[in-house]
């Protein structure tokens, strides 16, 4: 008996270690029982333009219908006074499945700032609205600002796929954009909660507050762009734990070339399922943030050399296309810790993407998932990279100020620093963003009234793995906890659930179709 606990007990020790040459970690230690999380990052819409009469759908007829589950509890949505006498210009107004190409907001920094002023919150036609709906719901993007269009929202007839999952797992009410402005900066701030430490001064402050792509990135427009700092994938390395960004369209159609120094090009195009089938480039230079930093870069988008590779060191430096998510997936090999990209198509961008090809993307990976192995110790977070300049009438608390007299609203703001090491053009919170988490440890039908923002998933994953982190100016060092979303004493009993990726409604897990590649 000895001899077989000694050697039982040695073979644990072993099968612990970490294979410091691949960076591979066969088992590893964590905080709760996630051993994998996935983060899908969409793109650009708030809280109150997907959450905002949630759970109360319209249900007319032709639409998916949605009957809330007994018991839901209330969200920080539409008042009556804020749909009939709302101090905007126009009144909030519901959009239906006809209209699901929209007009691409303004998500500028300064402006979101002045929308919201000072928490009056009575700007954001003449500061962020850009389209007009007329009477009769046509819709006009040629209009330029102060458009109505930004008072519009979607509710569970077409949003059904995410409220059906906010239904059976956990949402928040309270979470947010970490700082005002555009999508570089909620990507930057997922991974490090950093925007300052820009090698070229060419956004303002020494921060990011604009769009620019990274330096040396075969498929970005030349660009001087590069952060210095650390970021999550450093910290994930550093403790040989397996992670991966998997962009849609990130894999090359033309490679790179070695011999002549010919740059990868990336023509991949995917379309729509909308009526008018427009067709768009997969990959989006400025959606994989670990392009910026020279420790996890790939600029040339160079292929894990084999499937062995996928989440450990090598020439793919962590950086995928998203066709490697689905074959690690299917072939065991997921891991510890994924960020997914959709094609522009299905990010749910306005103009790019659609409210209803979104659905399609959130069905296919969170069906997957659930029914994979993977399915008994994986966390989901869905969540966006910022608010479009959507409106939003929840004022965002302001942790961090800023007083740059160009680029920043005093009356929003203005203010002393708050710790973060003093860096001007990182105010924030920004605008509130959807939050949706799926796990059989997630709580049931939850809605989180905590305060959190984009840095709360880093400071998840952080602590699950007892990961280091000494940025000193990173937001994630003041992050509201994700805990309260969770409940891991119930052994992983929140069931796995089907979602139809056409309707949005919920298919019994026996009958659950597999996932639709179409486009990947």
């Amino acid at each position: 008996m000895t001899k077989i606990m000694t050697a039982t007990i040695v073979g644990l020790l072993i099968a612990s270690l970490f294979l410091s040459s691949s960076g591979w970690a066969i088992a590893e230690d964590t905080r709760t029982p996630i051993k994998h999380v996935v983060v899908i990052f969409q793109e650009n819409n708030s809280y109150d333009h997907y959450f905002g009469t949630y759970p109360n759908a319209a249900n007319p007829p032709g639409e998916p219908a949605f009957t809330p589950l007994p018991n839901t509890p209330h969200a920080n949505g539409y008042t009556p006074a804020l749909l009939a006498h709302n101090p905007n210009l126009y009144n909030p107004f519901r959009l239906d499945r006809t209209q699901e190409i929209l007009c691409d907001e303004d998500n500028n920094y300064h402006a979101e700032q002045v929308a919201y002023d000072g928490g009056l919150v009575d700007q954001f036609i003449q500061q962020t609205g850009s389209g007009e709906i007329d009477p009769h719901g046509v819709i006009n993007c040629a209009t330029g600002t102060n458009g109505n269009q930004t008072m519009g929202y979607y509710d569970g007839n077409s949003v059904t796929g995410l409220w059906n999952m906010a239904q059976h797992y956990a949402m928040s009410d309270n979470n947010y954009g970490t700082e005002f402005g555009a999508t570089l900066l909620g990507h930057i701030n997922l991974i490090s909660g950093d925007t300052s430490g820009v090698t070229e001064d060419a956004v303002g402050g020494g921060s990011l507050i604009a769009n620019i792509d990274a330096v040396g990135d075969d498929c970005g427009k030349p660009a001087v762009t590069q952060l210095t700092g650390k970021n999550l994938g450093d910290s994930l390395n550093d403790k040989g734990i397996t992670w991966g960004w998997f962009s849609a369209g990130f894999k090359p159609t033309t490679p790179y070339n070695p011999v002549t120094g010919a740059p990868a090009v990336c023509g991949q195009k995917t379309s729509r399922t909308a009526t008018d089938h427009a067709s768009s480039a997969a990959y989006g230079a400025h959606y994989d943030p670990f392009m910026y930093y020279a420790s996890t870069a790939n600029p040339h988008h160079l292929s894990p050399a084999t499937e062995a590779e996928i989440g450990n060191n090598g020439q793919a430096n962590h950086q995928y296309d998203l066709s490697n998510f689905w074959v690690a997936v299917d072939n065991g090999n997921l891991p510890s810790v994924t960020f997914l990209k959709a094609p522009k198509s299905e990010t749910g961008h306005p103009n790019d993407s659609s409210v209803l090809d979104e659905q399609v993307f959130l069905a296919n990976v969170t069906n997957t998932i659930a029914k994979s192995p993977y399915w008994t110790n994986t966390a989901v977070f869905i969540t966006y990279d910022d608010s479009d300049g959507w409106y939003d009438h929840q004022m965002p608390p302001i942790v961090n100020h800023s007083n740059d007299p160009i680029n920043d609203f005093a009356a929003t703001c203005g203010g002393d620093h708050v710790g973060l090491g003093g860096a001007d053009d990182r105010c924030g919170h920004g605008p509130r963003l959807p939050l949706v988490v799926i796990s059989p440890y997630a709580k049931s039908n939850f809605i989180s009234h905590h305060e959190s923002d984009q840095t709360s998933i880093m400071k998840f994953i952080l602590d699950n793995w007892h990961l280091d982190f000494d940025d000193h100016k990173s937001f994630v060092n003041i992050a509201g906890s994700l805990d309260d979303m969770f409940d891991f004493g119930n052994h992983g009993n929140n069931p796995a659930i089907c979602i139809d990726y056409n309707t949005g409604e919920v298919d019994p897990m026996s009958s659950c179709p597999n996932v639709e590649l179409s486009g990947y």
